[in-house]
């Protein structure tokens, strides 16, 4: 979890949680992978977004599966399909799922800053080749596998 106040006192952390700027909340909407996508990957977990593939592990809806319909920043909850209740009148409304109690079945990789957080935490490629993205290793080259810190020339 991202650190939002040096604090250990309860009100000042949930004080700095209300208070969180967005950029801040979108690390705090990040969910664990399944366990193929961490292997096929290299990442243990990643901040939810529209189009997500999702399981829910925990409540009332536990075991659905659904995509990410909306994520909900200032709430800190995400949507997902299929998971509504009903409500007095008959007509369906999305039930508010925090983030941390989903896992993440399948990543939606349309965007490319994703794939470059993806690329940027393990070092290797992505690409996406007719909707299935692959990861390939990076080749080192000589001035990266000399270890040295400094540009040479």
């Amino acid at each position: 979890m991202a650190k939002l106040t040096a604090s250990r006192q309860p009100r000042k952390q949930r004080l700095a949680l209300l208070e969180a700027p967005l950029h801040a909340r979108q690390k705090l909407m990040a969910a664990p992978l399944s366990p193929e996508l961490r292997e096929k990957y290299g990442v243990k977990n990643m901040p939810v977004r529209k189009g997500d593939k999702v399981r829910i592990l925990r409540g009332d809806f536990k075991g659905r599966e659904g995509s990410v319909v909306r994520v909900d920043l200032r709430k800190l909850r995400i949507y997902v399909d299929g998971v509504t209740v009903k409500k007095l009148d008959g007509t369906p409304r999305f039930v508010p799922i925090h983030p941390s109690k989903v896992m993440i079945v399948s990543l939606s990789l349309k965007d490319k800053r994703r794939r470059a957080i993806i690329e940027r935490r393990t070092g290797a490629e992505v690409k996406e080749e007719a909707g299935e993205v692959k990861p390939e290793t990076v080749r080192e080259t000589p001035e990266a596998s000399t270890g040295g810190g400094a540009a040479s020339g």
